[in-house]
């Protein structure tokens, strides 16, 4: 089955790019410290999970935050984007984030729920399918089957640092196209978005921004996907217009007015969610609709984002 998988994954991005990702995977599986933009990877120690799970028990806070973990709310965004065609206008994406599916049944049934009573054009993806950083990807690949059955819409998605290279090609299989370091044009008629994707930033340092912006001009709107928003300078560097990411769950358990405690990523804070900008470049950062390490949620509830893009004045 893996011989399978690596022949189709040489296939579509190359032997000497695939080989390179895979062995960065094996060399790096389950590291605690060192590897990527952190020094210190928290998901990765040890019964770390046990741990908080035991704390929120004694706290009385673990049935409500596992409640909280599948209370998934639709966020609204509204985006001016410079050279918009008209055709564009009210052109709105669907933004998942973080969905780690094999988390917590109950709230990928809520993804379910909410993501095929929505409207969109397209969907777009910004990683972290998985629950753990390493082993198996059935169950998780089997969860996205379930979940793109709702998606009626085009599909566009990056890796995370929790996701495996090799599940690249089942993903693409299911009718969602990925963006390893790559863009594509998205035509309405005439007019056109740039729409580009690169590999995990984070934790595998795998991402090429400069490969990922080849093509880009002034006078197309140009929209980056990135798992972490750590890149936001590159990306403003480059030249795009928006960013979209995830990673930071917005800190998933917060101090009342939904203050991080902690948000797991080399990046200020004014990058860590919602609506933000940098320079000329427009971000939004998702607090994703899963969770990670333990399935609660504190004063940050999950969610999926519906971005409409508008024309400037």
């Amino acid at each position: 089955m893996k011989v399978n998988i690596l022949a189709a994954l040489e296939k579509r991005l190359g032997a000497e790019q695939s080989k390179r990702r895979i062995a960065s995977e094996e060399a790096h599986t389950a590291q605690v410290f060192g590897q990527g933009r952190n020094f210190f990877h928290i998901e990765n120690f040890y019964s770390i999970h046990k741990i908080i799970r035991t704390i929120m028990r004694l706290c009385l806070m673990l049935g409500k935050g596992q409640r909280n973990a599948r209370n998934i709310q639709l966020r609204q965004n509204t985006l001016k984007l410079p050279h918009l065609d008209k055709a564009f206008q009210g052109f709105t994406l669907l933004h998942l984030s973080d969905l780690h599916l094999d988390m917590d049944e109950k709230a990928t049934l809520a993804l379910m729920e909410q993501v095929r009573a929505v409207n969109y054009d397209i969907c777009v993806m910004t990683g972290d399918y998985r629950a753990l950083t390493y082993g198996e990807i059935d169950k998780a690949l089997a969860a996205m089957a379930r979940v793109r059955i709702h998606l009626n819409k085009p599909v566009y998605a990056v890796l995370g640092n929790h996701d495996s290279i090799l599940m690249v090609p089942a993903l693409e299989e299911m009718g969602i196209q990925l963006l390893v370091n790559e863009n594509t044009l998205i035509k309405r008629g005439k007019a056109a978005l740039f729409l580009a994707g690169i590999d995990d930033a984070h934790y595998f340092r795998a991402d090429d921004i400069p490969k990922a912006a080849n093509g880009i001009t002034e006078t197309t709107p140009s929209i980056l996907l990135s798992h972490t928003p750590a890149i936001y300078k590159q990306a403003a560097e480059a030249g795009f217009d928006l960013l979209l990411c995830g990673h930071t769950h917005g800190g998933q358990i917060c101090l009342p007015g939904g203050i991080p405690l902690t948000l797991d990523s080399d990046c200020p804070r004014f990058v860590g969610k919602g609506a933000w900008y940098y320079n000329n470049l427009q971000g939004y950062t998702s607090v994703g609709s899963g969770t990670s390490i333990v399935n609660v949620r504190i004063n940050c509830l999950p969610e999926i984002t519906l971005h409409k893009l508008i024309c400037k004045d």
